[in-house]
């Protein structure tokens, strides 16, 4: 379960984990930009990253060190997305690597990097390198907050969380730091995900079931449409609660998996709930489809609506924007079968609007949380995708991102 008493502990909650949050000076706003994270010891490490072919320097040599499913440390950066940079932006992402390997007696090869913020800028070596030094020397149990803050960009708070499960009868631990609040679209996002864990599990099972669960959590988010560069979610496990280690499927990997599945899905939500600007969360669940696929195709194509992420902040319950939506979705559909339904207040039906209570309907739209159910009447398969809300705020933030 999630412990909230614990949830600013984040990726220092599980035993064996420090980490620690510094300002390098790389971020103009002159906050925290420079984060590290270590396990005690070498830990289980499985990764998943965007599918953008114009992949930022980092994340290449994240993609290496997760090949053998050992890692033991990660540094991470804000203010500079070390993306589009060429020779120099790979080598100096290995740099990074090579910093933190040298300040903490690691091998390179067990060194996570990742960075964020402004596409087409070198990183600044000598405040990077000074960051990562400085972060070194103030690694703690206590750290995960401030590592958390050093991540974020243009979010309006770091996600952190904390969670405890039972498995083989052991006490296990779990705990996370994400930012993402732009740049969010399906196949990962603009979006830097750590997640810690002292639970013991094989590294090819961890890296299945943390694939296996993007798949309904992280690249089922949409803020804005745009796949970033940069992002990526990563999992350590260092074996420190004590668990029998997990060598193949069963009731201790099925617990295992239920407690991953319930954070990246739960961080999921703040990171759409987070959007630029956002003043609500937008949760769209798609039933009744012939397979998942279809079900996210027209989950995600109402997400990424403009004028359905508009009407809700203005909070129009404008259902046409919707349905039209779902109809250049691109999967087949039969309209007069098509249900539509804000808040459990059905919109939709048989092919045209149905008449409604205004004043219950007027009090789902002003909600933080609303809830858009689509029946698309052709199957059984279904999925959640969540998202935001268009503000006027969301324009101003991106007009003025660079500058």
């Amino acid at each position: 379960m999630f412990s909230e008493e614990n949830a600013k502990k984040g990726v220092t909650f599980p035993k064996g984990f420090r980490a620690a949050g510094v300002k390098a000076g790389i971020k103009k706003s002159g906050n925290l930009d420079v984060a590290l994270i270590v396990s005690d010891t070498p830990a289980a490490a499985a990764g998943v990253f965007t599918q953008n072919a114009v992949a930022a320097a980092p994340v290449c040599v994240s993609k290496e060190a997760v090949k053998n499913g050992v890692a033991q440390a990660i540094v991470a950066n804000a203010g500079c997305a070390n993306a589009c940079t060429g020779e120099l932006g790979l080598k100096n992402a290995r740099q990074m690597a090579d910093t933190a390997a040298q300040a903490l007696s690691l091998r390179a090869e067990d060194i996570i990097v990742a960075s964020t913020g402004i596409i087409g800028v070198q990183l600044p070596m000598d405040k990077m390198t000074a960051g990562i030094q400085k972060a070194a020397e103030e690694l703690s149990a206590d750290g995960s907050e401030n590592a958390g803050k050093a991540i974020i960009t243009t979010d309006t708070c770091s996600k952190a969380c904390a969670y405890e499960t039972s498995i083989g009868g052991v006490p296990v631990r779990f705990g996370a730091i994400a930012k993402g609040s732009g740049m969010i679209s399906p196949n990962m996002a603009t979006m830097l995900t750590f997640i810690t864990t002292d639970a013991a599990i094989d590294a090819a099972l961890l890296q299945e079931a943390l694939s296996d669960i993007t798949e309904v959590s992280f690249n089922m988010i949409s803020i804005d449409g745009d796949m970033s560069t940069n992002d990526m979610a990563t999992v350590f496990a260092n074996g420190a609660a004590g668990n029998p280690v997990i060598k193949e499927k069963g009731e201790d990997y099925d617990a295992f998996y239920a407690a991953l599945l319930e954070i990246c899905q739960g961080l999921s939500k703040r990171i759409a709930e987070d959007g630029e600007g956002a003043t609500k969360l937008l949760t769209i669940h798609v039933t009744g489809a012939q397979d998942f696929y279809d079900a996210k195709t027209v989950g995600m194509s109402v997400a990424k609506s403009p004028l359905v992420k508009t009407a809700f902040f203005g909070e129009d319950p404008n259902w046409g924007r919707v349905i039209c939506a779902v109809g250049y979705a691109g999967v087949p559909m039969e309209p007069d079968k098509v249900k539509v339904a804000f808040g459990g207040i059905p919109v939709f039906a048989n092919g045209m609007g149905v008449t409604m209570n205004e004043e219950a309907l007027r009090d789902v739209m002003q909600a933080h949380d609303v809830v858009i159910d689509i029946d698309m009447a052709s199957g059984d398969a279904e999925a959640t995708v969540w998202t935001c809300d268009f503000s006027y705020e969301y324009v101003k933030i991106n007009g003025e991102y660079h500058t």
